[in-house]
């Protein structure tokens, strides 16, 4: 392989470890939940964390060695996107200011976690000094495609404004694997019980309307909404709303007044597919 060969490995290592220090900090803070994962997995990403995979160079290498190296740090990256749901489909870096002690560089990135895009741009300011490297972020903008969802603009907003990539994006993978939940369960009760379920606002809304064919006007409304505090920390809340009409009642079916309380008892005891299947069958939707 020629030098151009060799320079294009290197550059595609190099923009390789930074997808990997960034999502390597991410899998230290959550390492500790993690015990679904093989020791061998786990073992292998400990030594991406140590350093062992990317490491400076101490010498030229040859093409092959290039290649092999490439190959392993590709290997760290699946096994930390796999563990995060992150995923970084493109990002550009380019230097804004440099000096002797100081560079300032501006990052764009943009990528998936689970089923949600985000866009990322900030500016990073490297300072060195004899004994060690440090970095700022600054001028952190953040768009996150997650609807109109008022929980998570404030915590993008407060992210924006304390510069904590780190807390976006751990922040950001929980918040993820809940929405994507979401989207599985509702997509899993659409096909189970399609002339049952309907979604009005889509996959990704926040709400399932379950409508009994036998009974006109007989509907009820399961909202999920997944909330998200300022600091990112997100929680589940479900609820049902009812609405009965007047002949259901004749019918002698007052427990369905009952039936949101009964449901909130359910996803305490059972979980939510649980607690979900139970209350299409115990309004009598399921033949």
């Amino acid at each position: 392989m020629d030098t151009s060969t060799c320079q294009d490995y290197e550059n595609e290592i190099r923009s390789l470890e930074e997808e990997i220090k960034l999502l390597a900090e991410i899998y230290e803070d959550r390492q500790q939940e993690c015990t679904f994962f093989s020791d061998e997995e786990i073992s292998m990403a400990m030594k991406s964390l140590q350093g062992e995979c990317h490491g400076e160079f101490k010498g030229p290498l040859s093409p092959s060695d290039l290649k092999a190296q490439l190959e392993s740090l590709e290997t760290d990256l699946s096994f930390l996107m796999k563990f995060t749901g992150i995923q970084l489909t493109n990002h550009s870096k380019k230097t804004v200011e440099r000096t002797r002690n100081r560079t300032v560089w501006k990052h764009r990135l943009s990528g998936n976690c689970h089923s949600l895009s985000f866009q990322l741009e900030f500016q990073l300011l490297e300072v060195q000094t004899k004994e060690n490297v440090s970095a700022v972020v600054t001028d952190l903008s953040i768009i996150l495609e997650s609807g109109e969802d008022s929980d998570v603009n404030k915590f993008v907003s407060s992210t924006e404004e304390n510069g904590s990539l780190l807390t976006f994006f751990r922040r950001l993978s929980s918040y993820a694997e809940w929405y994507e939940h979401r989207r599985c369960t509702f997509l899993h009760f659409k096909g189970k019980y399609p002339d049952i379920v309907s979604l009005p606002e889509g996959l990704h809304g926040d709400c399932v309307t379950l409508r009994n064919p036998t009974v006109s006007g007989l509907e009820l409304l399961i909202v999920w909404k997944i909330h998200m505090d300022e600091e990112g920390r997100t929680t589940p809340v479900l609820d049902l709303l009812p609405k009965v009409p007047e002949q259901v009642l004749e019918q002698k079916m007052v427990t369905l007044g009952d039936t949101p309380t009964r449901f909130r008892s359910l996803l305490l005891l059972f979980g939510i597919e649980v607690a979900i299947e139970n209350l299409i069958r115990v309004v009598g939707l399921q033949e």
